[in-house]
């Protein structure tokens, strides 16, 4: 299983920038899809998580300025980034979780937001 995440970019205080990870397997594998941050202390916190039936869940940080989303027939996890703070700044990571494999994880893709 691969995960290829992409749309990582620059953007000034205020922007916005949409994410996407797309899957090497059917989206309708992964019971579980979802974003995490890299902190300083090298660990990864919650974003957003989506289920395959659309539940979300957000980061308190998240709420609001952030949607994730999920195209099945696209094998396509989205997280559309709004109103983007320096804080927000950072390697984010995609994550799904397969319903017989296991947890997965895709390459970072940077996030950098200025002020």
């Amino acid at each position: 299983v691969q995960l290829q995440a992409s749309g990582g970019g620059l953007v000034q205080t205020g922007g916005s920038l949409r994410l996407s990870c797309e899957t090497s397997e059917s989206a309708i594998s992964f019971t579980l899809m979802g974003w995490y941050r890299q902190t300083p202390q090298n660990e990864r916190e919650l974003v957003a998580t989506i289920t395959y039936s659309g539940s979300t869940r957000y980061a308190d940080s998240s709420m609001g300025r952030f949607t994730i989303s999920r195209d099945n027939a696209r094998n396509t996890v989205y997280l559309q980034m709004n109103s983007l703070r320096p804080e927000d700044s950072g390697d984010y990571y995609c994550y799904a979780q397969h319903w017989a494999k296991g947890d997965f994880w895709g390459q970072g893709t940077l996030v950098t937001v200025s002020s």
